[in-house]
């Protein structure tokens, strides 16, 4: 339950896309889930939705908005500015995701 927002988070930092993201973990999310008694839909969500958090980390994306804002070279330094960020925002979100498997089931279908 805590690995599955970490794995998409970091399969969208790696890979840059979350529909890739999805390709390369969602089986292996939901088939985790489902052996393990947890609720499919939401380890499945869970992939995609961490994954957003992790898009502003990947390579393609710090280039294009180095290039965009006249930082060109300067990623490292994006890169270090929002990495915090970032894992603060998928701390909130793993977070969340155990309260929804736990006390706030009511919240996915």
């Amino acid at each position: 339950m805590v690995l599955s927002p970490v794995l998409g988070w970091l399969g969208v930092a790696i890979t840059g896309s979350d529909t890739s993201s999805n390709s390369l973990f969602g089986v292996l999310q939901v088939t985790a889930a489902n052996k393990a008694g947890l609720d499919a839909v939401l380890m499945a969500a869970t992939n995609s939705s961490a994954g957003v958090m992790g898009k502003m980390l990947s390579p393609q994306n710090l280039a294009v908005a180095a290039a965009a804002v006249g930082m060109a070279a300067k990623e490292g330094d994006i890169f270090r500015k929002l990495i915090g960020w970032s894992l603060a925002l998928l701390a909130f979100f793993t977070v969340l995701v155990v309260l929804q498997a736990t006390v706030l089931s009511w919240m996915v279908p």
